[in-house]
């Protein structure tokens, strides 16, 4: 809990610093490209192009569960968490070493390069979030208030990739294949939570693989995300799921995080 307090002191005596070298990060990605910015949104479109394809009326035609909505419709609020989950833990993994010479630097609170590598990622996650808001009104959705929701979610998801990201980038300092082995897991990830297909294909055989894909913490938020975009179903509708959510993505923060610590002193002599 020590750990804890000492983190949100230095979240609010340096927010100003975290702020500006999110925006340069997030700058930095796109410097020296000529489609710029473009590049961000063209793999993303590429996967929802692709998924919708096999899965959709030209392909295996798989039906939502959600009456009158599309494939792709569905799909949506299912990839948007998910590619600011990967995209964070990826990026979290390696920050140490992308940023060697602050973590070298006595001065500065190593602990905050994760945090300021995930505002990075949250303002790329932010502009999945408008387009699909687009989308949906496009499509003929009616706003609802559930809608809100997806902030809620959204910190969800961030605090449990930076508690993973703690670990991970903690640990890739003194064994580097860490970062492919995160890589290799987020490839199996995106198949161990629906999000490509509907849980029932699964669970109307195997009752017991619905509470499998449950154990997985993400699952809670890819079920929010779609609660809130597509059912209007509120967050205090999946009251167990919630708890054992909340319980899991705190536990490993707080591990996460006194890891972290706890190896900090080896960082820049290693690094």
């Amino acid at each position: 809990m020590k750990a804890f307090i000492e983190l949100l002191q230095h979240m609010a005596e340096k927010r100003r610093m975290i702020l500006d070298l999110a925006k340069s990060d997030f700058r930095k990605r796109f410097v020296g490209s000529y489609f710029g910015i473009i590049w961000m949104f063209l793999q993303p479109l590429a996967t929802v192009t692709i998924y919708a394809f096999i899965f959709g009326p030209y392909g295996f035609k798989s039906a939502p569960p959600v009456p009158n909505t599309s494939y792709v419709i569905w799909l949506i609020p299912g990839l948007v968490p998910w590619f600011f989950f990967s995209e964070s833990l990826n990026t979290l993994t390696g920050i140490l070493q992308e940023y060697s010479y602050l973590v070298k630097k006595v001065v500065f609170p190593v602990e905050l390069l994760p945090i300021i590598k995930l505002a990075s990622c949250f303002f790329v996650h932010l502009c999945f979030i408008v387009i699909m808001l687009v989308a949906f009104l496009v499509s003929g959705k009616t706003p609802m208030l559930s809608w809100l929701q997806i902030i809620y979610y959204s910190f969800a998801a961030s605090v449990l990739v930076l508690g993973l990201g703690y670990l991970t980038s903690a640990v890739n300092v003194f064994f580097k294949d860490m970062q492919q082995i995160v890589g290799i897991c987020l490839q199996f990830g995106i198949w161990m939570c629906p999000i490509m297909y509907d849980e029932t294909l699964f669970t109307s055989r195997a009752p017991w693989v619905g509470t499998l894909l449950e154990l997985n913490p993400l699952y809670y938020i890819v079920a929010g995300y779609r609660d809130s975009m597509l059912t209007g179903a509120g967050f205090w509708m999946r009251p167990t799921l919630g708890i054992y959510f909340w319980v899991v993505t705190l536990v490993i923060f707080f591990v996460g995080l006194s890891f972290f610590r706890k190896l900090r002193p080896h960082f820049s002599d290693v690094l």
